[in-house]
């Protein structure tokens, strides 16, 4: 998928094939959807080689959950680029996790962890029997955490331009480079909601921590250029453990 991801399993009974399962799962989606891979399906059908009617019904299922929040975040998540490709990257990482997540809870596995390039599903607790933390980093100085959460088998997805540069733009100004903030934390439901959100607010820039506050069951942490940190209502209520 372009990015690192890490799985952990802290089940007694875990086994190398639930591992190799979740693995083999986020490959075969890393050759459908990559923008990297002239043969992948996303690929196939930017160059006008597969209709409608012969797409795979995760593509299906893909495009529609990007138009769906498109109509939600009033057209701040756009999947459609400045040259009329698509590019489900900013959907696609976090519904795929939360499906990988499904697949370790249905194999039997109660307590795990799953980390894709930063945007993080749990479930139970850690090796220590203690609830999961997630690490909010700073911006500025890539090794200090800022903030610590619990989300307690919420999602937990942050969008910004620290790590990676301007790769995230707001459709209305696809031109214009999004500077008046640097990150966005977002706590939802589960991870696919967590990212499609925080992919949507980070393209609103300063208004999307607002946007993200009249969402029911998500929380966020906005991150500005100079530092200052924005939290939502309800974002402390994940702080403590």
């Amino acid at each position: 998928m372009g990015m690192p991801i890490t799985v952990e399993i802290t089940d007694v009974s875990a086994t190398q094939k639930s591992l190799d399962a979740v693995f083999d799962y986020f490959a075969s989606i890393d050759g459908r959807f990559s923008t990297y891979k002239k043969d992948s399906e996303i690929m196939r059908i930017n160059r006008g080689e597969m209709p409608e009617g012969e797409r795979s019904a995760d593509m299906q299922t893909v495009l529609a959950l990007a138009a769906q929040t498109k109509r939600e975040s009033g057209g701040y998540f756009d999947i459609k680029k400045p040259d009329g490709t698509l590019d489900p990257s900013g959907i696609v990482k976090g519904w795929a996790i939360r499906n990988a997540a499904e697949l370790l809870v249905r194999s039997g596995c109660k307590n795990f962890y799953i980390d894709a390039g930063g945007d993080i599903q749990t479930r139970g607790v850690n090796a220590e029997g203690n609830v999961w933390s997630v690490g909010i980093r700073n911006p500025f100085k890539y090794d200090e955490i800022v903030q610590v959460v619990y989300p307690r088998g919420q999602g937990v997805a942050t969008s910004g331009t620290y790590l990676r540069g301007q790769h995230i733009y707001d459709p209305f100004r696809p031109h214009e480079p999004i500077d008046d903030i640097v990150s966005i934390t977002v706590i939802g439901p589960d991870i696919c909601e967590a990212d499609r959100f925080a992919t949507a607010a980070f393209a609103m820039g300063k208004n999307g921590i607002a946007f993200i506050g009249t969402l029911p069951g998500f929380e966020g942490y906005s991150i500005d250029t100079t530092g200052i940190a924005t939290k939502t209502a309800g974002f402390a209520a994940h702080t403590t453990a």
